[in-house]
Order: structure tokens, then C-alpha cells, then sequence
């Protein structure tokens, strides 16, 4: 990769990481389901001045809108507002490449490695290290709820794949706005109009800068420069950056909300981040024989 590119790939990873504290920010002002929707709906202005892309139909623009992006993005806002530390929700949603593996094998049979099983057989040790924290400062709801944030990122990962060859910035500009609706709806349904209004009216700087941020910077124009980086190299070569989020995730979440993390769960986020380290740089997963 170019030197340059090597730069973006790391300004991304970072930007990533500081999302999941700026999202805890503005979850202090503003309920879960309204935060995500305010998210998608900042991410998604582009969409007044791009066209759809013609390439991807709407059943998997909005198929994939509601896994990778509303399914993954409500359940990490929900789960961090009931409690989750953020430093944690950013090491339990890059577990996403275990269950990308798991699924395309099922679905695709495209068995992983043996180093690629190893690196699913450490994830999972680690995850279950995690799952020995539960109740002491989160409980086992909020657990449940985040696990399923990168379940959907999984899904919309391989949803995804038809849809490589269009324009990854109109791409995910109508990507936002397919989840923007129904979060807007669903915040409408739960909080009502004027419960809605006041909390939109009343955020103060800091919830107004964390949520442009989530919107534009780590929404908008990081999975756009993202996006862009996948297109001009091989997935092996840029994914493994996404190993910096979690570290930039947790630091940050210490720096800025004195997060700390027992000897347990400290060691079962290493050997979560350890095992998806094992499976992204290990060799591409191999295809199960056709049978005549």
C-alpha cells in the first residue's frame, strides 16, 4: 500500500474508535433508538444529490441497510445506553469476523483454514472470558443485546458482496437513509413527537458535536475513504487495520470516562482481538468441492 493510504487506512481505525465514544456522549442526551436515527439521518443529506445506484436492486440496498448498518448500529446504542462500557462494545463488535467466517461457510462453503480455525477457536475463548464479567458492571441483557451487533455486521458483510461494483460513497449515502426511516419511525412509535422535539431541541455543544461527528466524519466520509481503500487493494491488505479500533476504543473510553477493565476481562478482550488478528491475516478461506 502506499504510504498515504496506509495513513488514511489508520485515520480511519481511529476515527472508528472515537465513534463508540462520541455515540456514548450523546446517548447522555438522547435516547437510543432517536441517536441511531439521528446518526443515519445526518449520513444520509448526500442522498438529495446522488442518485440511487442502478446496479443494486431495493431489496438488497435495504437488506443490507438493515444488518449492517440499523441492526448493528441500534443494538450498539441500546446496549451501551443500558450500561455496556464502550471500551468493551468496541472489542465485542470486531468479533464480527468470527460469525463473517462462520456464515460464509454455511452459506457459501467456503471453509476457513486451519489457521483461520484456530483464530475462531481463540475469538471464542476470549468471548467466553468476557461472559465471566457478566453482572458485575453490565448485565446479561445488555450483553445479549450488543452480540447482536456483530452478528448483523456479519450478514451485511456478505449481503455486500453483489453490490461491490457501485459507488461506494452513493452506495452508502442510500444505505443511510434506508435505515434513517425506519429508526425515525420506530423513535416516533416508542418516544412520540414532543417528547422527540425536546430532546433534539435541548441537546447541548457537546451532544451536537459528538452527533456530527458519528454522522458525517465516522458514518459518511470514513466508510467512504474505507470503501475506497477496499476497491483499490485486496481485503487482506486493508481489514487487518480494523484491529487498531478496538485499542483506540478502549483508550479512549479510559482517557475520557475512567474506564477500567479487571484482569479477566482484560484478558479475554486480548484474546478476542488475538483471534481475529490469527483469522484476518491468515490466507483466504477455501471453497468445498462441487459435487457432480
Amino acid at each position: 500500500m502506499k504510504p498515504a493510504d496506509v495513513g488514511i487506512a489508520v485515520m480511519v481505525a481511529v476515527i472508528w474508535g472515537l465513534a463508540f465514544v462520541a455515540s456514548r456522549i450523546a446517548l447522555d442526551e438522547l435516547p437510543p433508538e432517536l441517536m441511531t436515527a439521528l446518526r443515519f439521518g445526518i449520513a444520509a443529506v448526500p442522498c438529495l444529490f446522488l442518485p440511487r445506484p442502478g446496479q443494486v436492486s431495493w431489496p438488497l440496498l435495504i437488506g443490507i441497510s438493515l444488518t449492517l448498518f440499523l441492526g448493528q448500529f441500534l443494538a450498539q446504542s441500546i446496549a451501551i445506553a443500558h450500561g455496556m462500557p464502550v471500551g468493551l462494545t468496541s472489542v465485542i463488535v470486531q468479533s464480527q469476523a468470527l460469525f463473517t467466517i462462520g456464515f460464509a461457510a454455511v452459506l457459501f462453503g467456503e471453509l476457513p483454514s486451519r489457521l483461520q480455525s484456530v483464530g475462531i477457536a481463540i475469538a471464542a475463548i476470549g468471548l467466553l472470558m468476557i461472559c465471566g464479567t457478566v453482572g458485575y458492571d453490565f448485565s446479561v441483557a445488555a450483553f445479549a443485546i450488543l452480540m447482536i451487533s456483530p452478528i448483523s455486521f456479519a450478514i451485511g458483510n456478505l449481503l455486500l458482496r453483489p453490490a461491490q461494483g457501485a459507488r461506494m460513497f452513493d452506495l452508502f449515502a442510500w444505505l443511510c437513509l434506508c435505515a434513517a426511516i425506519p429508526l425515525f419511525g420506530l423513535s416516533l412509535l416508542t418516544l412520540g413527537a414532543k417528547p422527540m422535539w425536546q430532546a433534539l431541541s435541548h441537546l447541548s455543544p457537546a451532544g451536537i458535536v459528538s452527533m456530527l461527528f458519528v454522522g458525517t466524519v465516522s458514518t459518511s466520509i470514513a466508510y467512504w475513504l474505507w470503501g475506497r481503500l477496499l476497491r483499490d487493494y485486496p481485503a487482506a491488505q486493508v481489514v487487518p487495520f480494523a484491529l487498531l479500533v478496538p485499542f483506540v476504543g478502549s483508550a479512549a473510553s479510559s482517557i475520557v470516562f475512567g474506564e477500567r477493565f479487571g484482569p479477566l476481562r482484560l484478558a479475554g478482550m486480548l484474546t478476542v482481538i488475538a483471534g481475529i488478528a490469527v483469522m484476518l491475516l491468515s490466507r483466504r478461506p477455501r471453497a468445498l468441492p462441487k459435487v457432480a
